[in-house]
């Protein structure tokens, strides 16, 4: 088969993988820091495995590279929770959705990262992925799950940009799982005092519930994302991602029976649409510049 095209493959395989963990929400019966913590224990075993195994080596370059995995551990591991925590309060459609307003949120702060222009057509994705929102919440009570579950959805979103623009700026030059690996280690003592009685106590069926979020789901998607960038250019990748909250609906819908509404459907609509539109334009800029310089 084409590298490319098994590439492409490999890429939407990882995509509904990733997309499958928000079903974990509502399938562990868990608290959203012991599901984190229990998927990150595990994630990041198999990761330093896979980095070891690659010949990636475990070590990282520099104290300050040390520094820097630190805060994006931390980082990561209250997005994780909140990501869960927004699902649990709502339903994997609506948190999904809200997690995905994190390609606009990026353009809105990304000026304060690079030396960049806010420009119009930015405004206009946040004014649609406000639409979106809207549609979503029910009412403006705090009081409201659902509405909470998209605060909360939204602020996770917002963790998920910081982090990703801080990995990009410092912490690039190692690979998808190696990366991933230190970070998930940041995540397991970040999170060890808050976890409960619970965790220690789970049946069987709940503990590999909680094996295969780590691995199936966290750890080898992580691992494939690496591969698959070596025959797909970055913009192919961006794109391709913003399939997850469909993926996510989907499998919602059929395995654990959940309905979204039309206003959740539609508010998705509006807030992916932002979401794609960003990914190509902030490709064609990154192209201009590559041109320019």
């Amino acid at each position: 088969m084409d590298p490319v095209k098994k590439s492409l493959i490999s890429l939407h395989i990882t995509v509904m993988l990733l997309g499958g963990t928000a079903l974990f929400s509502q399938l562990i019966p868990l608290g959203s820091i012991d599901i984190t913590f229990a998927r990150s224990v595990f994630a990041c075993l198999l990761l330093f495995a896979v980095a070891k195994l690659s010949g990636d080596g475990l070590r990282l370059n520099s104290n300050r590279d040390y520094f820097i995995a630190f805060g994006l551990g931390i980082i990561m591991a209250v997005h994780w929770v909140t990501y869960f925590m927004a699902m649990q309060l709502s339903s994997v459609s609506v948190g999904i959705i809200a997690l995905f307003t994190f390609p606009v949120i990026t353009v809105l702060i990304e000026p304060y990262f690079e030396k960049n222009r806010l420009l119009w057509q930015d405004i206009a994705s946040a004014l649609v992925v406000l639409a979106g929102i809207a549609l979503i919440v029910p009412d403006a009570s705090l009081d409201n799950d659902v509405t909470l579950g998209v605060i909360v959805g939204v602020f996770s979103a917002f963790l998920y940009a910081i982090r990703n623009l801080l990995h990009r700026h410092y912490f690039s030059h190692y690979s998808g799982a190696k990366a991933m690996a230190w970070q998930t280690l940041i995540v397991c003592p970040t999170l060890v005092f808050f976890v409960s009685d619970e965790l220690v106590l789970v049946d069987l069926n709940t503990f590999w519930l909680l094996l295969a979020l780590g691995t199936f789901f966290t750890a080898i998607p992580h691992a494939m994302i690496a591969t698959a960038l070596q025959h797909l250019r970055a913009k192919t990748f961006s794109l391709v991602a913003c399939m997850q909250p469909f993926y996510a609906i989907l499998f919602a819908m059929i395995l654990i029976n959940e309905q979204p509404t039309w206003q959740t459907l539609v508010g998705g609509l509006l807030v992916i649409s932002a979401a794609i539109y960003e990914t190509i334009n902030t490709h064609k800029e990154n192209q201009k510049a590559k041109q320019c310089s």
